[in-house]
């Protein structure tokens, strides 16, 4: 896929952003707006990325540290530079309709896990919206349906949280790492 490629997020970036996420979230009454995405943003530039795909935007991915088992409320913007937490938070993940279907949300999501292990997170977390933890479950995210929700995310919703494992250039790992449960 050489005309694929996975970069941080930038100012030029919005607006093929914002249209992504509203095409993505409006109907449902999930979408956050510009300013409210804008502040995930702010809150960790670098965990937030867009995937250049044929010649325009094909997704983005935004992600920021975020406490275990807590996660932003999308009718408010996050305020203030991002909070240290070995938690990465996967806020939001949206592929273009047109580049659908080719792997690329897997690809941008082992991205996300390299730069969290890179940044010393121990866990990836993230909300599932409108049923979609049946795609989550299969890698390796495990529901956890007893953290409460802001209303914003719907009656569905549920957090979802796996642990982000040392590279595999260990094949034998050593008895005193501890696993995150």
């Amino acid at each position: 896929m050489t005309d694929t490629r996975i970069r941080l997020l930038r100012e030029e970036d919005w607006d093929d952003v914002v249209a992504l996420e509203e095409r993505a979230y409006a109907a449902d009454g999930l979408s956050e707006g510009g300013e409210a995405l804008r502040s995930r943003h702010r809150a960790s530039p670098s965990t937030c990325f867009v995937l250049e795909h044929a010649g325009g935007i094909g997704g983005y991915l935004l992600a920021l540290p975020y406490p275990l088992f807590r996660c932003p409320d999308l009718s408010r913007a996050e305020s203030g530079g991002g909070v240290p937490a070995s938690n990465l938070h996967a806020h939001d993940l949206v592929i273009a309709e047109r580049a659908r279907g080719r792997g690329l949300a897997h690809r941008m999501l082992r991205h996300l896990e390299e730069t969290g292990r890179a940044a010393g997170h121990r866990t990836l977390s993230l909300v599932a919206v409108r049923g979609s933890q049946v795609l989550w479950t299969p890698l390796g995210y495990r529901a956890r349906p007893e953290i409460g929700l802001p209303a914003s995310y719907g009656a569905e919703a549920v957090y979802m949280a796996k642990p982000l494992e040392t590279a595999p250039a260990d094949p034998v790992p050593s008895p005193s790492r501890a696993e995150v449960g």
